[in-house]
Order: C-alpha cells, then sequence, then structure tokens
C-alpha cells in the first residue's frame, strides 16, 4: 500500500508539473473566470460593502447609507480631509499614516464616538466640548474635530507620529 500511495502522488505531482491545464478526474477543479481587461465585476456583501475586481486589482468600496442608519459619519471622507489638513501643514505620508493608526485605535474615524469618560468625535477630545474652539458643528462635522485634533497633536506632540509614538507605549495620546 505504501508503493501505491507514493506512485499516485508522484503521478500527479508530474501530471501538475507537465501538463498543469488538465486537472487529473480524482479531484474537484477550481472554476476561474476570466474577463476582458478593464471589465468590472462587482460583489455587494452585507451592510453596504462592496468589492469591485478588476483584472488589474481590486477596491472595496462602501455605497453611501444614510447617516440615521449608520451613526458613524463617512471614515474615508473624513480621512481625505485629514489627509488634505495634514499636507497642507507640510506633513508626509509618514504622518498622515500615523495619523490613521492613532485615530482607528482611538474611534475607526466615527465622528460620533463616545466613551464612559466623556471622550468624544474621531480624536477623542476629552471632554468632547474643547473641540468647540475649532468650531460650533464640533459634534458633527468631521473637518472640525480633525482640524482640533492636529491642533491638540501639534501643541502636545508635534507629529501625528509622536502622538502614534506615545499611544503606543502608554494606550492613550
Amino acid at each position: 500500500m505504501p508503493v501505491f500511495a507514493f506512485t499516485a502522488a508522484i503521478a500527479f505531482i508530474l501530471v501538475s508539473i507537465f501538463a498543469p491545464d488538465q486537472v487529473p478526474s480524482a479531484s474537484a477543479a477550481p472554476t476561474i473566470a476570466h474577463f476582458a481587461p478593464g471589465e468590472l465585476q462587482s460583489l455587494t456583501i452585507a451592510d453596504g460593502f462592496a468589492n469591485q475586481v478588476s483584472r488589474d486589482g481590486y477596491g472595496v468600496t462602501k455605497k453611501p447609507v444614510a447617516k440615521a442608519t449608520l451613526g458613524t459619519g463617512d471614515a474615508g471622507a473624513a480621512q481625505a480631509i485629514a489627509y488634505q489638513m495634514v499636507t497642507a501643514r507640510g506633513w508626509g505620508d509618514e504622518q498622515f499614516d500615523c495619523l490613521v493608526n492613532l485615530w482607528n485605535r482611538e474611534s475607526h474615524w466615527n465622528i460620533y464616538a463616545a466613551n464612559a469618560s466623556g471622550a468624544y468625535g474621531i480624536p477623542q477630545a476629552l471632554p468632547g466640548s474643547k473641540m468647540a474652539s475649532a468650531g460650533a458643528d464640533w459634534e458633527t462635522n468631521p473637518a472640525t474635530q480633525i482640524a482640533w485634533g492636529l491642533g491638540y497633536i501639534t501643541g502636545r506632540y508635534g507629529t501625528p507620529c509622536g502622538a502614534w509614538d506615545a499611544s503606543e507605549t502608554k494606550g492613550w495620546y
């Protein structure tokens, strides 16, 4: 029996090497979808997430959902606002990456994030009302929260990477 098993295994390996397009009849063949270059395929998943696949790559997008249902705001739009503000300060992509990591940990970029201690918003200002210094719409406007958060980071840590390093060390910033 061991000799038969060894011989069968070698045969399957050789067939795979010398005739990879022919699938041995003893195994199930995966179905591979082929589509023309530039053709876009899409799959919608629960909660409005959609995968879009093309020949050269893939992307994940979230379809717009009413704020009342979502309750978090649009994290992607908030990050786009933050990127503009970060680069306007002369900081590069490394600083933006640190900011993304930091605020992913703090709030997942949820403008309505609140915790029991009273911290609020994307930067988790404590108390949240401190962000009123950046604008009266601090409770609902990601740009106001981000502007306040970047000011706080600059004053206390110098840069987003400085704040990220502090957060890594202490678990908060």
